[in-house]
């Protein structure tokens, strides 16, 4: 079977958001190609903000995303208030960060419950999964509504907040309304800690990749809403600089750009890339969790990224319940962003991944350039790399057997592919 030419296709991902296909051509015993297709129309949303108020930003970017839209309001603040001279700080700034941590909490559940758990217990779903285990789906989803819960207290509601705007917020919660979450978080934090146990327990296959990998750090501090981007092989470079170092290319059979580090080729960023980077800065409970379940220094092995996912959460949890704790609400809930001509850069971490935005603007504030540089374009080469090697040692198993783990590999990335759809450029030629 290792011998003959073989062709694996899944015409459409399941478990992913968004919608894609990968395609594996096998020829003399070797792996000859590895395609993942993103074919999902492009949405030009750069091109929808050209022409728009600086202010109209956060709205606009939101709706990339429903799972992780805070992550696109919230890079696109920065880079608008870059552009504009204007740093928003002490406790509005807080209030993002609890924000993010909310997204956080809801997007890593979802992931972890409903997306890839079933691979490693043997379901096709978590619908499957929940007739046999349905006190372990239920508690997946106890968690997700306490991040929800944080987006709509924070942001107005949980899918496309509303109360996010350039230089800070339209409201800001009274005490009381965050107190009031403390209870669900730590219940939470205990189902958040159990959940690490669990997966640390799945049967992990034998694989490492040796990608180079990308994230925010933020010294003191496990990075979320700010950060410098760096690599674990020692490059080093500021928010504004990022247009010099990821240069994205258009490749034939994707609607999402490829990515790669000018002169050093394919990165990865996302879970692996965080705990490898910034783990001395993870809390106590998330730091002996990481202890617990094995992950070392550092993880590169990908179908772990369940494990770190999961360790983030119970982070994110104990720092929403420490800013809740220190939490008094500001004098205002914003500070002015007045238009100026100038060119701004933003970077956040989405749980997928560092995101960057960078924004050209008019003296009158009007968007006149757009540039969105979303996690998984930036990883796409990587999982393709990924899934060569991984089908490269596992050429004696059936097609069928093959293409399944193909998918359980796709989605150790949790690759949000509607995030990455760009526009193509188009090249008419036209003959006599």
């Amino acid at each position: 079977m290792t011998h003959r030419d073989r062709s694996l296709s899944v015409a459409g991902l399941a478990r992913v958001e968004g919608e894609g296909a990968m395609h594996v051509r096998v020829r003399g015993g070797r792996v000859a190609d590895v395609q993942l297709e993103i074919y999902e129309p492009p949405r030009f949303f750069e091109g929808f903000l050209r022409g728009r108020g600086h202010t109209e930003v956060p709205d606009i970017t939101a709706r990339i995303c429903g799972i992780c839209p805070v992550a696109y309001q919230l890079s696109a603040c920065a880079a608008i208030e870059d552009a504009c001279g204007v740093t928003v700080g002490g406790t509005v700034a807080d209030l993002r960060r609890l924000l993010y941590c909310g997204e956080w909490i809801q997007s890593h559940a979802l992931h972890i419950y409903l997306l890839h758990a079933p691979d490693f217990l043997g379901y096709d779903g978590a619908v499957e999964m929940a007739r046999d285990h349905r006190w372990i789906v239920e508690r997946g989803l106890a968690i997700k509504k306490v991040g929800n819960r944080l987006m709509e207290v924070i942001g107005g509601r949980a899918i496309h907040p509303i109360n996010v705007r350039v230089g800070g917020l339209h409201r800001v919660p009274p005490a009381s309304e965050l107190r009031a979450l403390i209870d669900p978080l730590r219940r939470a934090l205990a189902d958040a800690v159990s959940t690490v146990d669990w997966v640390a327990g799945f049967d992990f296959p034998q694989f490492e990749h040796d990608h180079e990998l990308l994230a925010l750090v933020q010294p003191g501090s496990y990075a979320i809403e700010s950060g410098t981007p760096r690599t674990d092989r020692g490059l080093v470079f500021a928010v504004s600089d990022f247009e010099r170092h990821i240069i994205e290319e258009q490749v034939p059979h994707s609607t999402a750009l490829h990515a790669r580090l000018a002169g050093r080729g394919r990165y990865l960023t996302g879970p692996l890339a965080r705990y490898t980077l910034s783990r001395q800065w993870l809390s106590p409970v998330a730091r002996e969790a990481a202890d617990r379940a094995g992950l070392g220094e550092q993880c590169r092995n990908p179908f772990r990224s369940i494990v770190v996912r999961a360790v983030e959460t119970v982070y994110a949890i104990e720092e929403a319940l420490r800013l809740i704790a220190a939490y008094q609400p500001p004098a205002a809930p914003a500070v002015p962003v007045p238009a100026r001509a100038a060119v701004g850069f933003g970077a956040t971490e989405a749980p997928r991944g560092t995101l960057f935005h960078r924004y050209g603007l008019a003296a009158d504030g009007t968007i006149a350039t757009a540039r969105i540089v979303p996690p998984t374009s930036q990883n796409q080469a990587s999982i393709e790399d990924d899934l060569r090697r991984f089908v490269e040692g596992r050429l004696e198993l059936s097609d069928h057997q093959l293409t399944h783990d193909c998918e359980q590999a796709i989605r150790n990335y949790d690759p949000c592919i509607s995030c990455a759809t760009h526009f193509l450029d188009l090249t008419m030629l036209r003959e006599a």
